[in-house]
């Protein structure tokens, strides 16, 4: 299979949109006939910056 082809192959499978944002998002799209996945994501320690640096001086996180 050339890359063309792969390309071309890609475009007409089927569309699966990630939603890493608001649930809602992804509802309207749904509604439209789209296959989401939501994907629960959070950023670490709450978005707090200097917390995110004393987790990752302690090993990551």
């Amino acid at each position: 299979m050339t890359d063309v082809s792969k390309a071309l192959s890609l475009f007409r499978s089927e569309l699966v949109i990630v939603n890493v944002g608001p649930k809602s998002f992804a509802d309207v799209l749904e509604k439209q006939g789209y296959r989401t996945l939501q994907v629960d994501w959070k950023p670490a320690a709450g978005g707090d910056k200097k917390m995110q640096e004393m987790l990752e001086y302690l090993g990551g996180y």
